[in-house]
C-alpha cells in the first residue's frame, strides 16, 4: 500500500474555506454550496470515468479493469488502497487524525443483458455468464454509484478541515449476486482495516434527480434464490402419451406456485415469487427429458419468509406427483436478510439531508427489492442506506399523472439515468451524510 504525498487536485483547495470552531453547527447551506462549487469543477473528468465504466462493464467477481479505474483514482485523491479484497474488491482509507471511522460503500459489478439506450457510450461488451457468453450492461446503475462515489471521496478531502476521523471507501464486487458483501467480509473486511462506527450507502432509481428518499427501518427486502429442476421423460411432440413432460410440469408450477402467496401468507404481509427464467428443450416437436426453473423469493419478516419456502417446496413436488414424475430437484438459496436503517444514524442525517434538500427529501414507499449492504450491517456497522432519482423532474411528474410514458426503471435496457445531476445529487447527498455522521460522534450523540 501507498500513500500519495504529492499535491492533491483542485478541490483541497477548499479545505480553509469552512473552518468551524470545535463541534459547532455544520452550516448546511455554506457546506452544500461548497460541495457544488467543488463538483462543478471536478465533473468533466467523473463524466469521463463514468462513461468510461458505463461503455465497459464487468460482470460479478469479473470486475478487475472497473476496480483497477477506481484504486488509481482514490490512490490520486491520497488514499490508502488495498485491492483483491473479496477476490475483486477494494478497500479505501484516508486518515485525517483522531475521530471514528466513517464507511461509504460502492458496488462494482454489472448485469448480464443488453443496453438498449441508444446512447453514444452504451456498452458493447460481452463476458462469459454461467457459461455461456452474454452481453454486460449497467442497467441497474452501479456506474453512477461509482462516480458519484469517488466525487464524494474527493470533496471530503477537499474539505478535511470540516471533519477528523477515519474515512473507509470500499468498492464491492457481486452485489447483484447478493455475493459480494459477504466475500469481502469473510476476506478480514473489519479485521484486516479500521470497523467503521458508521456506513453509508446509496442507489440510484427511476425518481426525479434532485431528489434524496430513505426509509427509516426496513429499506429493502429478504431476498432468497431459486432453482427447480423438473424430471421428465423425454419423446416425440406428437405422441405425448409416451412421455413425461417436463415442460407441462414446470408451466403448472409457474401459475400454483401463485396460490402459496395469494393463499397461504398473511396478505398485510409482504411477500413475492417471481420465476425470471425457464430452461427447456431444444426444438418444437421434441418434449425433453428436463426443465429448469430459476426464480427469486422476496420478503420481510422471518415467519413470513419460513411460510412461503414451505410452500413452494411442498407445491413443486406436489406438482411432480401429479405427472407421475419423478421428484424434482430442489434448490432454495439463503441470500441475503433486509436492510435495516439504524435509528441514531439516520436521525443526524435526517436534519443535514433536510436542510440541503428540501422538499426533495422524502420518506419513500416500501422497497421490495433487496441489497446485501445489509451483510455490513449485521456484522454491527450502523448505516443508512438512501436512494437518488435519475430523470428529469418534468419526465419523472408526467409519468406519475399519466401523462407521459412510464420510465425505464432499475434493470430495463432503457434505463439511461441524467449524468450530470444524479452525480451532483449523489456526491452533494453522500457528502452531508459522511459529515453528519463525523458531527455527531464529535458531539458524542
Amino acid at each position: 500500500m501507498t500513500r500519495f504525498t504529492g499535491p492533491l487536485l483542485a478541490s483541497v483547495a477548499l479545505c480553509g474555506l469552512l473552518s468551524p470552531p470545535a463541534h459547532a453547527e455544520l452550516d448546511v447551506a455554506k457546506l452544500k454550496q461548497t460541495i457544488e462549487t467543488s463538483f462543478e469543477s471536478e465533473y468533466p473528468k467523473l463524466d469521463a470515468l463514468y462513461k468510461d465504466i458505463h461503455a465497459h462493464p464487468e460482470l460479478a467477481f469479473q470486475e478487475q479493469k472497473t476496480a483497477a479505474k477506481l484504486a488509481a483514482e482514490m490512490r490520486a485523491i491520497g488514499f490508502e488502497v488495498t485491492e483483491h479484497v473479496g477476490k475483486t474488491g477494494l478497500v479505501a482509507i484516508y486518515s485525517n487524525g483522531d475521530g471514528p471511522t466513517i464507511m461509504v460503500r460502492t458496488e462494482l459489478d454489472a448485469l448480464p443483458m443488453e443496453e438498449k439506450t441508444g446512447l453514444p457510450y452504451a456498452s458493447r461488451d460481452k463476458q462469459v455468464w454461467q457459461g455461456r457468453e452474454t452481453f454486460v450492461a449497467h442497467s441497474c446503475g452501479h456506474d453512477i454509484h461509482m462516480a458519484s462515489w469517488v466525487g464524494t471521496a474527493k470533496t471530503l478531502v477537499g474539505i478535511k478541515d470540516q471533519w477528523h476521523g477515519t474515512l473507509m471507501f470500499i468498492a464491492q464486487p457481486a452485489e447483484e449476486e447478493v455475493a459480494g458483501a459477504k466475500a469481502m467480509i469473510d476476506d478480514g473486511l473489519f479485521t484486516r482495516f479500521p470497523k467503521p462506527d458508521a456506513g453509508f450507502a446509496l442507489h440510484d432509481g427511476s425518481g426525479a434527480y434532485g431528489s434524496v428518499t430513505y426509509r427509516v427501518g426496513v429499506g429493502s427486502s429478504n431476498v432468497d434464490g431459486l432453482f427447480i429442476k423438473f424430471l421428465g421423460r423425454g419423446g416425440h411432440g406428437a405422441i405425448p402419451q409416451a412421455t413425461i413432460d417436463p415442460v407441462m410440469m414446470a408451466s403448472r408450477f409457474v401459475v400454483d406456485v401463485q396460490s402459496v402467496i395469494s393463499r397461504e401468507k398473511d396478505p398485510t404481509e409482504f411477500g413475492l415469487v417471481t420465476i425470471g427464467a425457464i430452461h427447456a428443450g431444444t426444438a418444437g416437436n421434441i418434449i425433453p427429458d428436463e426443465a429448469r426453473l430459476f426464480g427469486t423469493i422476496r420478503s420481510y419478516k422471518p415467519q413470513v419468509r419460513a411460510r412461503m419456502l414451505a410452500g413452494i417446496e411442498r407445491t413443486a413436488k406436489a406438482v411432480a406427483a401429479m405427472a407421475d414424475a419423478p421428484a424434482p430437484e430442489i434448490h432454495l438459496d439463503e441470500g441475503t436478510k433486509a436492510v435495516v436503517n439504524d435509528a441514531a444514524v439516520v436521525g443526524q442525517a435526517e436534519r443535514v439531508l433536510k436542510a440541503a434538500f428540501g422538499d426533495k427529501f422524502n420518506i419513500s414507499p416500501a422497497n421490495t427489492t433487496s441489497e446485501d449492504y445489509s451483510e455490513y450491517i449485521n456484522a454491527g456497522v450502523p448505516s443508512m442506506f438512501f436512494n437518488i432519482g435519475v430523470y428529469e423532474p418534468e419526465r419523472v411528474a408526467a409519468a406519475r399523472n399519466g401523462n407521459g410514458p412510464p420510465l425505464p426503471g432499475n434493470h430495463s435496457p432503457q434505463f439511461a439515468p441524467v449524468p450530470k445531476p444524479t452525480i451532483r445529487t449523489g456526491v452533494t447527498a453522500m457528502t452531508l451524510a459522511v459529515l453528519s455522521a463525523f458531527d455527531q460522534r464529535a458531539r458524542g450523540q
